[in-house]
């Protein structure tokens, strides 16, 4: 429901027929190969093995979609319909890969991950949704391959990893749960954290009134997590992706919003503007530093360029909520 008001101009997938079914999947096997093949072309320097894995992955979704090609052909003819990924609710929206500056072992193994989860799913959501034996039986194939692919990061994990890192990693759970909980979650404590810094700190250096700038900084902080729980909810359904439920991931978000928000606010309970003052500066120094923490430990985010990211980031939204209070 939420997905239909803000994306208008999208299909609902369950509104697909069997030609836009199969021209969707041979957009998104062409999509997901060249992906393949530009990790492979960056890891080959550094990482031929890992490089070798995709470049093999690359040539099967190739494979896949020759494969959806011939039958598409023998079915509907040499013209294909223009859709995308992008037409379709319930696709999430992925940061070109061609567009990331940097990529480390830990990352792409999660890409891979999520990619492959994905197309499984969505292999096997279209097969539910098909009459015609011939594309049933092929779509049902294709979901069965892709969930093997699903195995690439268990490969990468072997040749890059330690024991302690493949055991705490290795389960298909802790990857559920990074996408349902960690990722949303920390989106939403980032949010809350950062946006609300400047109207709370702006009011109490406007106003000197600790009592208005809570409730300033509460307004702010429920604004910001209704927002963020909506726009979460309606990012995408979870059955293509294996995101989970769209309801869980927008209450998760939702949440750390507002208490990223109200983490700071809290403080201008105290009646002394100073003292609420310095005991929310203190707040907003650990909260920083807990998000960057968070972005290490569960998103192999390294340390100091989140800090960098959300301390210096934060430091400047701080800064200018003082600047334009004290005007």
């Amino acid at each position: 429901m939420f997905a239909r008001l803000l994306h208008p101009n999208r299909r609902d997938f369950v509104s697909l027929n069997e030609r836009e079914i199969l021209s969707l999947a041979v957009a998104a096997e062409e999509e997901d190969g060249a992906i393949y093949a530009e990790i492979a072309e960056r890891f080959a320097s550094r990482y031929a093995a890992t490089a070798k894995v995709f470049e093999g992955m690359a040539a099967e979704e190739d494979g896949h979609r020759r494969r959806l090609l011939d039958l598409y052909v023998e079915k509907f003819g040499a013209r294909l319909v223009p859709i995308r990924r992008e037409h379709v609710r319930g696709f999430i929206e992925r940061k070109p890969v061609w567009l990331m500056e940097t990529m480390s072992l830990e990352s792409v193994r999660q890409l891979a991950f999520e990619m492959e989860t994905a197309a499984s799913r969505f292999y096997t959501e279209a097969a539910g949704r098909t009459t015609d034996v011939e594309v049933r039986k092929l779509l049902g194939d294709l979901a069965m391959e892709e969930r093997e692919h699903a195995n690439l990061a268990g490969k990468l994990e072997e040749q890059a990893l330690g024991a302690e890192e493949r055991a705490a990693e290795k389960s298909e759970e802790h990857r559920q749960f990074l996408l349902t909980y960690v990722q949303p979650g920390l989106a939403g404590l980032m949010d809350g954290s950062v946006s609300t810094l400047a109207p709370v700190f702006a009011a109490a250096f406007a106003t000197g009134n600790t009592w208005s700038t809570f409730l300033v900084g509460l307004a702010a902080a429920v604004g910001a997590g209704i927002s963020m729980g909506f726009t979460e909810a309606a990012a995408d359904d979870g059955k293509l992706t294996g995101r989970g439920s769209p309801m869980t991931r927008g209450v998760v978000t939702g949440a750390m919003t507002t208490l990223g928000g109200l983490g700071h606010a809290m403080p201008f309970l105290i009646p002394h503007f100073w003292t609420a003052t310095g005991v929310a500066a203190l707040v907003v120094v650990i909260e920083l530093w807990a998000i960057a923490y968070i972005q290490n430990r569960y998103m192999q985010t390294p340390f100091w360029r989140a800090a960098l990211q959300v301390v210096v980031g934060g430091a400047l939204v701080f800064a200018a909520g003082i600047l334009i209070g004290s005007a």
